[in-house]
């Protein structure tokens, strides 16, 4: 690793990933998965056999960067995937929200549950994708919208996990970052 830079191994693939501070003497690692297609398709094949033995009937993803993470796992494992926006727009109708708080921007978030996708979610089992875990503030949003839909989710799953590792024992994950300090 260098000073700049956190090599690791995911799904067989080598990536150096950027470290980032996000506050003074605290940087994490930063996995961008948008543009890397081999990297997303590897992930999507690996995280697709770890859920073999859940049973459930809609993937949800947050907007914007595990869109592509989900849409590999809806075709690996044939089923429908939602994404939950972050911003309303009109056409969205009589849609569900939560707010959260973002790590890497530190400005508060919002995701939204478009109108015509509560009925793909209501009573159904759901696993929730993300592509990294750090701080669980986008999970427990989506969690939140889950149950305002009157969802059940059976599983939560991701790339990479980050920061302390004992937190997320129950994801479905690829690997682990740790956290930088200085």
């Amino acid at each position: 690793m260098s000073l700049d830079n956190y090599s690791i191994e995911i799904a067989g693939l080598n990536r150096e990933l950027r470290l980032f501070q996000i506050a003074p003497g605290l940087r994490i690692a930063i996995l961008n998965i948008l543009g890397d297609t081999e990297l997303v398709q590897a992930c999507g094949a690996a995280l697709a056999k770890k859920l073999q033995s859940v049973e459930y009937d809609v993937l949800v993803t947050a907007e914007a960067k595990s869109i592509p993470l989900a849409y590999a796992l809806s075709v690996e494992t044939k089923k429908p995937y939602i994404v939950l926006r972050k911003s309303y727009k009109p056409y969205m109708g009589d849609a569900i929200q939560a707010e959260t708080l973002s790590i890497t921007t530190g400005q508060p978030q919002t995701l939204i549950l478009d109108e015509k996708d509560r009925g793909l979610v209501k009573g159904k089992k759901i696993v929730i994708v993300d592509d990294v875990i750090s701080t669980g503030s986008t999970l427990q949003a989506m969690r939140m919208i889950m149950d305002k839909a009157g969802a059940n989710v059976v599983a939560e799953t991701a790339i990479l996990t980050e920061g302390e590792k004992s937190h997320w024992l129950q994801i479905i994950a690829l690997g682990h970052l740790p956290i930088f300090t200085d």
